[in-house]
């Protein structure tokens, strides 16, 4: 079944659930790193504390998909996603109920940002298993979009509750958002059985994270998604700096169009048309931040951060190529891994940046991570395009779907999906 519109993902009960899910465990980590980073900055007066206990959880994510990550594959996915949010909400009741220092605060939240790590790969995998291929790209889309509006309506509503709340309170609103994701993702998603077996550890994960990066067709998609995309995070990390008082507004237009990116892309375009688009969308997503060099007013600065971000967008093809390209019994680790990595790289963008800032001017820093963005896309190109195309000497069927083989995998790996080998470049 093929379809080009969100009502029709939304009549599939386990996407339902999979979708409510994730978006509610979007607006408790938003709710709760607003109220811890309040009350860290309440207890200490350090603004890197306070800024490391809000975005420093992103930076471990990488952990999880270094160690454990074969566990999005070995486990039954309604059993981890339950067992994962039951987790998160508990660690931020512990935050809530008790007078923890902020050290203590800190490592509860990169514990549950590790724990998160692996339940990105559960979804992201059972995903690509519950819906036809030719959905997944629109799924992404709609996840991409509530990440979004989620995120702006946590700020918003964590930020009024504050007033009239403790920041502890608020911690129980957001453990409270976690907890309802329970019951939903018990009762919604089937309970199937895990992709392949293996047992759950560091070797295991180890194993399919060289596989996955030693593969020609994988290891440069996996760096298209994640560095480019990092450093322009960077770029955004100094809107503050940058526009001071007026950073809300850069900040608004990027995830404006970002959303509009989003729909556009995954709603309006087919496979064919997203494959193109994303050839000149993943260089235009740095383009625009080059003439930050010229120092634009907050207005023009605005319009050139939702320009820019119109191009994250290209992920959605590069993503739907990645499923094609990964053996159906490894999609839950190499997603994971893909996911963790991306928000690892921007949290070192975002670094990267500050380090930066602090020798050249702002607008100047701003227009080199671009350039930098900018080359790692331009030596991207080949690897892509020689990693998009069938080999030479693999015959090609009449059914392109059956085009490609897995020879290269070692046995345990074998019997993964299948799919086309389209010009990525």
């Amino acid at each position: 079944m093929t379809t080009h519109g969100y009502r029709e993902l939304f009549r599939q009960r386990e996407f339902r659930a999979l979708w409510t899910g994730n978006a509610l465990g979007v607006a408790a980590g938003t709710v709760a790193g607003l109220s811890l980073g309040t009350l860290v900055y309440a207890q200490t007066g350090s603004p890197l504390l306070a800024a490391t206990t809000m975005f420093g959880p992103s930076l471990v994510q990488l952990a999880g998909a270094s160690t454990l990550m074969s566990a999005a594959d070995t486990v039954r996915p309604r059993h981890a996603l339950s067992a994962v949010s039951t987790a998160v909400a508990l660690g931020l009741a512990l935050q809530a109920a008790l007078p923890l220092a902020p050290w203590t605060r800190l490592l509860v939240a990169l514990a549950a940002a590790f724990v998160m790590s692996i339940s990105s790969g559960v979804r992201w995998g059972l995903l690509a298993e519950v819906l036809p291929r030719g959905q997944y790209a629109l799924a992404r889309s709609s996840m991409n979009v509530s990440v979004g509006v989620t995120q702006v309506l946590g700020f918003a509503v964590g930020g009024l509750l504050l007033h009239v709340l403790t920041a502890d309170q608020v911690l129980w609103v957001a453990a409270a958002l976690a907890a309802s994701a329970v019951p939903i993702t018990w009762i919604g998603v089937r309970d199937r059985r895990p992709r392949r077996t293996g047992r759950i550890g560091l070797r295991e994960t180890w194993s399919g994270n060289r596989l996955l990066l030693a593969l020609p067709s994988t290891r440069p998609l996996m760096l298209a998604l994640t560095v480019p995309n990092g450093l322009v995070a960077g770029c955004e990390a100094l809107f503050v700096p940058y526009a001071g008082d007026a950073a809300a507004a850069l900040f608004l237009a990027g995830a404006t169009g970002m959303l509009v990116g989003d729909v556009l892309v995954g709603r309006v375009l087919d496979a064919t048309q997203r494959r193109a688009s994303a050839r000149w969308l993943r260089w235009w997503l740095a383009l625009p931040f080059l003439f930050f060099v010229l120092h634009p007013g907050t207005p023009m600065a605005a319009l050139l951060a939702g320009c820019a971000s119109l191009g994250y967008a290209a992920t959605l093809a590069q993503q739907e190529l990645l499923v094609q390209l990964t053996p159906s019994d490894l999609s839950g680790q190499v997603l994971g891994a893909e996911s963790a990595a991306r928000a690892t790289c921007q949290g070192l963008g975002a670094l990267v940046a500050g380090a930066v800032a602090e020798v050249i001017d702002v607008g100047y820093a701003v227009a080199v991570l671009a350039i930098v963005s900018l080359l790692v896309s331009g030596a991207l190109t080949r690897p892509l395009t020689r990693a998009t195309q069938p080999p030479p000497h693999v015959e090609t069927s009449a059914d392109p779907v059956r085009s490609r083989t897995w020879h290269w995998l070692r046995p345990s790996f074998t019997g993964g999906r299948d799919g086309p080998r389209e010009q990525f470049s």
